[in-house]
């Protein structure tokens, strides 16, 4: 039978745990996870946190130019990211690889064909591809929406089964629950027009999405009819609990 294949998007605040520092026990049980599933799925990774890795090595000072800091700070970041992963992952027996990709990359047909290739060859191989915006020529993801629009792009261009996208809440949460502060997951949602009434503004403490950009994504998705799942990735073994409907999350369909 062939493995259904899962794009995993893990925002800042999941690879950080809501810290400062990228945290090697979520990636560890990442890693745990996708070899748990090995016989039945197969990943792809869309992660963002090269920014984080960076912070905890350096500080870069330049007046007035926030966003080229960032860039040079995700430049700092991504090979000791990509170290983190490779360093936890292979403890499990699994093999990495890194993709930077930029949003014009999807504009292009050429580009898409090669993106495709690349990716199946890895996965055909046993590598696990990791792949983030190329920070350094690219703003986009800095600016909006933490890499989750990359990811559902991504994951129209793999055919992928099932986007999951990894946050701090346990999925989406009705308005009404909200402003009485006990937050109730949408367990299902069939209809992202009345889902967008349900969501707020708010952004991420470390990233700089918000539910609007996995809404927006998601729909992105959906057009392609791919399922995403909205999923507490700050809980261990939120994947595998996901998939045995064992943990609250939002399954937009």
């Amino acid at each position: 039978m062939a493995k259904k294949r899962v794009l995993l998007k893990i925002g800042t605040n999941t690879l950080t745990k809501e810290t400062n520092h990228i945290s090697r026990g979520k990636i560890e049980d990442i890693g745990m996870q996708i070899a748990a599933l090995n016989d039945e799925y197969e990943f792809v990774i869309v992660s963002s946190g090269a920014i984080a890795a960076a912070k905890q090595f350096v500080k870069l000072e330049s007046k007035g130019k926030e966003i080229i800091v960032k860039q040079a700070l995700a430049s700092i970041g991504q090979p000791h990211l990509m170290r983190i992963f490779h360093e936890n992952f292979s403890d499990l027996g699994l093999l990495t690889s890194q993709c930077l990709l930029s949003y014009s990359d999807f504009e292009k047909e050429q580009s898409k064909i090669n993106i495709v290739n690349t990716i199946n060859v890895l996965i055909e191989n046993n590598y696990i591809p990791i792949i983030n915006e190329n920070d350094t020529v690219a703003t986009d993801e800095i600016q909006f929406g933490d890499n989750d629009k990359l990811a559902a792009l991504t994951a129209v261009l793999l055919k992928v089964d099932i986007l999951i996208i990894a946050t701090n809440t346990n999925g989406i949460y009705t308005k009404a629950s909200i402003h009485n502060d006990i937050p109730e997951t949408i367990s299902l949602v069939t209809d992202l027009q009345l889902m967008q009434q349900e969501v707020g503004d708010s952004k991420s403490s470390q990233g700089t999405g918000g539910m609007q950009s996995k809404i927006e994504a998601a729909a992105i998705a959906k057009a392609a009819n791919i399922e995403t799942w909205v999923v507490n990735g700050l809980k261990d073994d939120f994947i595998l609990n996901a998939i045995k409907n064992a943990i609250p999350f939002t399954k937009i369909v």
